[in-house]
């Protein structure tokens, strides 16, 4: 790239300036700059061919503002562009005429030396352009806010905590805060301990007072934090954790639901050095923390940690080279672990962080099949619940609220023919049809279009029953089985209701459930066979993490906290049902990972998935330069949906080893494609989330 090099203090610097005598640009109508008039800049130009650095003069009138990491705009195959300066050089290293810049938008150094690092390192890990990963990591200007923002702040001093708080009930959590506190790099895989939380600050069941009492002790010992977790309603739990531990002005929030000033006056005092602490969402992996030593994820598994725009990282990949990169801890928590931690744990990457052998038990779980005990009769038969179900319901209702946990949103989210069972299909597109409300028409759930009549293909009947009964449908059906109980839905991210100690039915999809305050007397998990039989590759771990999610909101067997799994198949032991009842998330992950080192499948592999048009998609793959040990599977053609063209479907599965060179490979040849001018345009996947296999 040149002379620049870091300072340590997160920007980009030139090594030494050299004075040259003025010159103009091309043309002869701008002075430019007598020092370092060479700016490299890195551009968007969203084409794989060109993604690299460009030289460009610094004219005299910008080169004060022309800084390292400034936003400028350039002119670029005759058109303003928009660009980063990565560097000022006192010569150019290609020959030939520079245009100069065409103006300098902001003289901030938004682009950091570590932030450009870490950018170079997901593109070439996932095959993608740093122009991609840039514009995931350095959020939209706003003036306003870069105006309003003094440039120089106070950092808020940290305390050191005067104990280790909830850690010291983790027989490994000692050592994870000395090493951390000490300045070390630790990697660890953290297990939360189940059951309702208390009131005490140092319960090791508050996930979230356990991440605050971490990041305090990495703050106090000087070192800067990020804290990502999956969805904004988290960041409200941990917002009000880390005011109670920490104190006012210790952090900032980065999420999605911020304005657009907001968050990029949080951005910017991250970035400007005001404070150390970060926590937010998926986005937020990139902030530019200063002196970072503590990388935090809470619950990895969640699928709001895909990223959905290319390269499309793992935000768990991207954590991980960060925290190789700068030095930093880094810890991965939940009530559960992920397969790809787990497999981790296994390379040695990161160390086992679990509660005690002899620690309190978490609720004790009933297992209520799909085929027996199903009430024929009333109140659990007009809720459609089984008896053991209803029972345990009414039961945990005189101690408190109940919380039940439905897979799918909506009133009927699925509708099939009463008479053959075959899944009714949209007449303009073939998509699933559904029922939004209990009066209202079968709507596709991809095209919107409504249907009037519904007539099955096969046997030619006109009635529909449900295949699956969504979350506004159950309350509706609970709350006729249980008169004059209040019922209470959540089914979003944000704004999940509160939820006290007196008697209520809770009904919620995976991921919005709300904590009672008290922890619930019971857990309904409905419609377990949804879960189990979803067509991909993590069915079961997925299944698994969100059943433990809701059953770890429940109170202990010690306070007669009680869960019943509904719609679980009870032909065979399954292992996700297993593991539920004994509560051994270790258990079902090393077996998950077992499984899969078996089949070959990730990430026990590497593999890559390409989508798009058949074509384009054979092209690639003809001029793709493959390892020895890469295998091709495909192409398939994939469903049509809402009317649009179809595609298809290619994976490239190898090992591990050959990944870093199959990563480039895809990208030369993605290039070779962008600089022909190649029709079609391929979307290259490695990595790619479980629930897409």
């Amino acid at each position: 790239m040149g002379a620049e090099h870091s300072h340590g203090d997160g920007q980009l610097h030139l090594s030494v300036p050299v004075a040259v005598p003025a010159r103009r640009a091309s043309g002869g109508t701008v002075a430019i700059a007598d020092v370092d008039p060479i700016a490299v800049v890195r551009c968007e130009t969203g084409l794989p061919h060109l993604d690299r650095p460009f030289e460009y003069l610094v004219p005299q009138a910008a080169a004060q503002d022309a800084v390292p990491g400034a936003r400028v705009r350039v002119r670029f195959a005759g058109q303003d562009v928009a660009g980063f300066i990565v560097a000022r050089r006192s010569t150019a290293e290609h020959e030939g005429k520079l245009a100069p810049l065409r103006t300098v938008v902001s003289s901030e150094p938004v682009l950091t030396a570590s932030t450009l690092d870490l950018a170079e390192r997901v593109a070439a890990r996932y095959a993608g352009t740093v122009e991609d990963v840039l514009r995931l990591a350095i959020p939209p200007r706003h003036a306003r806010a870069e105006k309003a923002l003094s440039m120089t702040g106070e950092r808020p001093h940290v305390a050191v905590p005067e104990s280790l708080g909830p850690w010291e009930h983790y027989p490994a959590g000692p050592a994870l805060v000395g090493r951390i506190t000490a300045g070390g790099d630790p990697a660890a895989s953290w297990l939360c301990h189940p059951g309702a939380p208390s009131a005490d600050a140092a319960d090791p069941r508050s996930w979230s007072r356990c991440v605050a009492s971490l990041a305090g002790h990495a703050l106090a010992a000087g070192r800067g934090v990020l804290i990502l977790v999956p969805d904004s309603a988290d960041v409200d739990e941990l917002d009000a954790a880390m005011t109670a531990a920490l104190g006012t002005h210790q952090h900032v929030r980065l999420s999605a639901d911020q304005g657009a000033q907001a968050r990029y006056t949080a951005w910017l005092k991250v970035l400007r050095g005001h404070v150390r602490c970060v926590i937010g969402t998926r986005a937020a992996a990139y902030a530019p923390v200063t002196d970072l030593g503590l990388i935090v994820s809470w619950d990895d598994g969640d699928d709001s940690f895909a990223e959905p725009r290319a390269p499309y990282a793992p935000t768990r990949e991207v954590l991980r080279l960060r925290a190789e990169a700068d030095g930093a801890a880094l810890v991965l928590g939940g009530y559960t672990r992920s397969v790809p931690v787990q497999q981790w744990l296994e390379d040695g990457f990161v160390r086992a962080v679990e509660p005690a052998k002899g620690a309190r038990r978490p609720a004790l779980v009933y297992v209520a099949g799909e085929d027996h005990d199903v009430a024929r009769d009333g109140p659990a038969a007009r809720a459609h619940l089984p008896s053991s179900a209803w029972r345990a319901a009414k039961k945990a209702l005189e101690l408190g609220p109940v919380l039940v946990q439905v897979p799918r949103r909506g009133y009927l989210p699925s509708l099939s023919c009463q008479t053959c069972r075959r899944p009714s299909r949209c007449q303009a597109c073939q998509g699933p049809l559904s029922q939004p409300a209990r009066a209202a028409r079968p709507v596709c759930r991809w095209c919107g279009t409504e249907a009037d009549r519904v007539v099955c293909p096969s046997c030619g009947d006109d009635r529909v029953r449900s295949g699956v009964v969504g979350a506004s449908r159950t309350a509706e059906e609970l709350g006729r089985a249980f008169p004059g109980v209040p019922v209470i839905q959540s089914s979003g991210t944000t704004d999940r209701p509160e939820v006290g100690d007196t008697p209520a039915l809770v009904i919620a999809t995976p991921g919005a459930e709300p904590t009672a305050t008290s922890g619930y007397a019971a857990t309904l998990l409905l419609d377990a066979w949804a879960l189990l039989d979803r067509p991909a590759l993590d069915a079961g771990a997925e299944a698994f993490r969100r059943w433990c999610a809701a059953a770890a909101l429940t109170r202990s067997r010690d306070d007669q906290g009680a869960v019943v799994l509904c719609g679980a198949p009870t032909h065979t032991t399954l292992p996700p049902v297993e593991a539920l009842v004994r509560w051994a998330p270790a258990w079902y992950a090393e077996r998950e990972v077992h499984d899969r080192r078996e089949l070959g499948q990730p990430p026990a592999s590497w593999m890559a998935m390409l989508t798009g048009g058949r074509a384009a998609v054979q092209g690639l793959l003809d001029v793709v330069e493959l390892t020895d040990d890469a295998i091709v599977l495909g192409p398939l053609e994939m469903p049509t949906r809402a009317g649009g063209e179809g595609s298809v479907q290619a994976l490239i599965r190898a090992s591990h080893d050959s990944g870093p060179r199959l990563a480039k490979a895809l990208h030369d040849a993605r290039s070779v494609r962008s600089a022909r001018k190649t029709p079609g345009s391929v979307q290259v996947r490695i990595d790619p989330h479980p629930s897409l296999l």
